[in-house]
């Protein structure tokens, strides 16, 4: 069974940092891309930040760029994704994902395996 298991999430001041991580199982996501999405209450899910299959290439939403890194290490099958000077507007569910080819991509239709997701909280 394919499973891509987040953690990490927690609640954390404004100013604060937490690093979120994915974990795959059932089957290597060493050639997908992976992506990162968020989830506010009463709002849609929105792109965060995605990789490439090598690492080499990143993407990012305006909104983090410059606080959140994302990574990933093929050989333990996992995605991370460190945030840093959180702000309460990044409170959210977030949500791990992969899709098939190599590229990561910032369209949510493009992933087909997706976590349960970590909550994130940051209070103000």
């Amino acid at each position: 069974q394919v499973q891509l298991v987040e953690s990490g999430g927690g609640l954390v001041q404004a100013g604060g940092s937490l690093r979120l991580s994915c974990a795959a199982s059932g089957r290597s996501f060493s050639t997908d891309g992976m992506g990162w999405f968020r989830q506010a209450p009463g709002k849609e899910r929105e792109f965060v930040a995605a990789i490439n299959w090598s690492g080499f290439s990143t993407y990012y939403a305006v909104s983090v760029e410059g606080r959140f890194t994302i990574s990933r290490d093929n050989a333990k099958n996992s995605v991370y994704l460190q945030m840093n000077s959180l702000k309460p507007e990044d409170t959210a569910v977030y949500y791990c994902a992969a899709r098939p080819g190599r590229a990561g991509s910032t369209s949510i239709s493009e992933y087909n395996y997706w976590g349960q997701g970590t909550q994130v909280t940051v209070s103000s």
